[in-house]
């Protein structure tokens, strides 16, 4: 069952609700299973599900401006292997002169990168990944390693405004170039359109949950189970 739901996208009915809990016991959490489109955008917390559920061995892809909380959701609420580029940028932040400026060494990161992301794919089992979406071949490669192998991918799509983005930028002290903010928004862009077209889908993936800043803080955690 689907229904139609703000700016002409759809969602599936498919969220898992646990049942009432009884007297003493605390609340269970709500779980949504993805399938299909998920606009969880502009509810009133807490509306939105605490925890997104995926079958074991899936790959979800999360995605989004520089500054919406891609890394910060990542942490707080992977329950599985993640593969987020800026564990990369740490790592050699850590080994690195103080003050290095990141374009020196960022394809020292983005190699680093891809081999994690390369070994994991081969390894198998539940993969939580960061992909910024400028470069459309990184999702094609994970659609391919999940076809091969037997596995569905799924997108998480942060929906932050530009202005909130960058506000998450300055927070953290890591802001973008204003060409990479363009080329971000485009790519955002072409998924937003995606999402928004005919079929309510993102090529290759099997289910799409769009968050914004409220929607994203609710949750608790995004885990893989039977």
């Amino acid at each position: 069952m689907r229904k139609t739901i703000g700016s002409g996208l759809t969602r599936s009915a498919t969220a898992s609700i646990g049942a009432q809990p009884a007297p003493g016991r605390p609340e269970r959490p709500w779980v949504l299973r993805p399938r299909g489109l998920h606009d969880l955008r502009h509810g009133t917390p807490p509306a939105g599900p605490a925890v997104l559920s995926y079958p074991p061995g899936d790959l979800v892809v999360v995605s989004g401006l520089p500054g919406s909380g891609k890394s910060t959701l990542i942490r707080r609420c992977a329950q599985a292997p993640a593969i987020d580029s800026q564990f990369s940028r740490e790592h050699y932040a850590r080994l690195l002169p103080p003050g290095l400026p990141y374009a020196v060494y960022r394809p020292l990161v983005r190699l680093h990168h891809y081999r994690r992301l390369h070994r994991a794919l081969l390894a198998g089992g539940p993969l939580l990944v960061h992909d910024c979406g400028t470069l459309p071949w990184v999702r094609d490669w994970l659609v391919r390693a999940a076809h091969r192998q037997g596995r569905r991918l799924h997108l998480i799509l942060l929906d932050s405004t530009p202005a909130e983005a960058r506000q998450g930028q300055y927070a953290r002290a890591r802001r973008v170039s204003a060409y990479a903010f363009t080329r971000h928004r485009r790519a955002v862009g072409r998924l937003r359109a995606e999402l928004a077209g005919p079929s309510g889908a993102v090529a290759g993936c099997a289910s799409a949950v769009l968050l914004d800043r409220a929607a994203a803080r609710g949750l608790r955690g995004i885990e893989f189970t039977a």
